[in-house]
């Protein structure tokens, strides 16, 4: 079979062929049709992401395909079903084995494509928003990025859960893109002071960022007394840094995220969410926007499109 990926922590991801996995205890293999691509692919070539694997890597942390075998002792999915799967990786090939507690059987409704982009970015917002910030109807939400593969699930949801949403994304067309998604107000974060537009607008009960550097430092400064602000991210390339003593003035409560680790020490906050946001698709309050759908042999440019920022929403490589 075919994979993508890195033979070292730092190297440029090449492809390669290796036999096709056999399935073990509790897990099963999925013949990949669709991998979506992540900020954190490009954290995990070089050896940043939160978890590094022993290399080689085989990139890629969100797929959907087929269930094709399952190993010895494993409840399912059976084969033949349709799933999505979040993972460290494995996801850009043409076969992979995977923890079946990871796997997800998908709608018949929801394509591949969808599927491969869907676990890891409305996963993100939606637990940030609810079940970390608890966000409420008619609080006014922030979103930096929000037209990223995060961000722009972040608008919808908060848009879904009854708040005002103030989308800050780069250029027109961008803005466009947040503000079909759902935003009542947009900020241009190249032209406009993005604090002083947050402040004219009242200020924010909840920030949303995965962008940190200079626009984390601005909304920190436009947050209502009380405010929360969610860390899920740094794609801007300055890691946020908190001044304590802002925090201690106005009450104001800085929180991370990282989605994947729940599976570990509360998985039942995953399974809760991701049944929501199934419920959510099912019933047409969501609707996601993929930018590019590229075939395998295009891995590479696909990954050259999220460092660039010219993508918006997700990037899907085909397998």
């Amino acid at each position: 079979m075919r994979f993508f990926g890195i033979e070292n922590y730092g190297e440029t991801p090449v492809f390669g062929t290796r036999p096709v996995p056999e399935p073990g205890p509790g897990e099963v293999r999925l013949r990949l049709m669709a991998c979506g691509l992540n900020f954190a692919d490009l954290l995990m070539i070089e050896g940043k992401y939160q978890v590094r694997p022993v290399p080689p890597v085989t990139l890629g942390m969100e797929a959907a395909g087929i269930v094709e075998a399952i190993g010895p002792g494993t409840d399912g999915p059976a084969p033949g079903t349709r799933v999505a799967v979040y993972t460290n990786g494995g996801g850009l090939a043409e076969f992979g084995c995977f923890d079946a507690r990871r796997c997800l059987p998908i709608p018949d409704a929801m394509s591949f494509e969808v599927a491969a982009g869907f676990l890891i970015a409305y996963g993100t917002s939606h637990v940030a928003l609810d079940h970390r910030a608890r966000l409420q109807p008619g609080e006014t939400l922030l979103v930096l990025g929000a037209a990223g593969g995060v961000g722009l699930t972040a608008v919808e949801i908060g848009r879904k859960m009854g708040a005002r949403v103030i989308a800050c994304a780069r250029g027109l067309d961008k803005l466009k893109i947040a503000e079909a998604a759902g935003a009542h107000h947009l900020i241009d974060s190249d032209t406009a002071d993005i604090r002083a537009e947050v402040k004219a607008l009242g200020g924010a009960d909840v920030v949303y960022d995965p962008v940190g550097g200079d626009q984390f430092d601005a909304a920190l400064r436009a947050t209502r007394p009380d405010g929360r602000i969610i860390v899920v991210g740094f794609a801007g390339g300055r890691v946020q840094q908190i001044p304590a003593n802002h925090l201690l003035v106005k009450n104001i409560t800085v929180m991370g995220l990282y989605w994947g680790a729940y599976l570990d020490f509360r998985p039942k906050v995953l399974t809760g969410s991701l049944a929501t946001l199934l419920g959510w698709y099912g019933e047409g309050s969501l609707r996601p926007h993929v930018s590019h759908v590229l075939p395998f042999t295009q891995a590479a440019e696909g990954l050259e499109l999220l460092r660039s920022r010219k993508s918006t929403g997700k990037i899907v490589v085909t397998i």
